[in-house]
């Protein structure tokens, strides 16, 4: 049993609250999952640059690790640390040779994910103390997601935690389980996708990544899972401009959705989203089995 949310924003004058307003449904999923929490939010990028996101040690030098990274870089990095993560902003043409000096260089250093504008945290603990630690309702941005996990298949470990990313401004929530995921994992490692733990939700990030790889659109990709995937779902997706939901066709997995003219929202219970501004005039439904939900972020 684990617990997602998800908030895409329409409206841009709500964006300097999206931090604030993901923070609090997070917490009230609490209960469904307290052993990690973790969050991605889409927020400013700038053109021609690269945001990754650090997992580090306790006490990484961050002066260190930015001339480390200048040096591979060859001009601007820019860093911003948040408790155990670094957020590296670098121009997008130097991102595989920083990639490359951060294996060779600082190996204790984890990449968790990379894109535009995304950034994503993920921490062992309860969801309100992961969120504080961060800094998330000061954070702003169209969109995010979140989730809390109550670990029953694995080890409670930052490693294990949601979100997933496995392709640029693309991650991935996940309740559930799947059953074909081992034999999923030889197939799309053989075309290319890389996969960091042994957890089953990465795998079904990963079939995403290949198929936005071959050119589709991410309400597409989301429909090709439902052959490809096997077992009990409900995803929550986000890219650079998107936010898809989609859940199994026996849809045992609980998902409530609300949708006014100024944002969508999504909950693993109505509770989560109880607060949010206008709930109460909002259009709430339950997700239907095997459907795709996908919005996109005007340009």
């Amino acid at each position: 049993m684990c617990g997602i949310v998800g908030l895409f924003l329409k409206d841009k004058t709500l964006e300097p609250r999206l931090g604030e307003l993901l923070a609090r449904m997070l917490e009230v999923m609490s209960d469904r999952g307290p052993d990690s929490a973790g969050f991605a939010v889409y927020g400013a990028g700038r053109p021609g640059f690269v945001k990754l996101s650090l997992r580090a040690p306790a006490g990484v030098d961050a002066e260190t690790l930015a001339a480390t990274l200048r040096g591979a870089a060859g001009g601007e990095v820019d860093l911003l640390v948040r408790d155990s993560h670094v957020i590296v902003e670098i121009p997008a043409a130097s991102e595989a040779a920083v990639r490359a000096a951060l294996a060779a260089g600082h190996p204790e250093i984890t990449l968790v994910g990379s894109g535009a504008r995304m950034e994503i945290y993920k921490e062992v603990g309860l969801p309100k103390a992961v969120a504080e630690r961060f800094g998330l309702a000061t954070m702003t941005g169209s969109h995010g997601i979140g989730h809390t996990r109550m670990a029953t298949e694995s080890a409670v470990t930052t490693n294990g935690a949601h979100p997933f990313s496995t392709g640029p401004d693309q991650c991935l929530v996940h309740n559930g389980s799947l059953s074909n995921h081992n034999d999923m994992r030889r197939v799309l490692a053989r075309d290319g996708i890389r996969f960091e733990t042994e957890n089953d939700s990465e795998v079904a990030a990963g079939y995403l990544t290949s198929r936005l790889a071959r050119g589709e659109a991410l309400g597409d990709a989301l429909k090709s899972a439902l052959d490809a995937l096997d077992g009990f779902y409900t995803f929550v997706v986000g890219t650079e401009s998107g936010f898809g939901v989609l859940r199994d066709p026996i849809a045992c997995k609980p998902a409530v959705m609300a949708e006014t003219e100024h944002y969508v929202a999504f909950g693993s219970e109505y509770r989560a989203l109880a607060g949010l501004p206008g709930i109460e005039t909002a259009r709430v439904f339950e997700p239907e089995p095997a459907t795709v939900y996908f919005w996109e972020r005007a340009a």
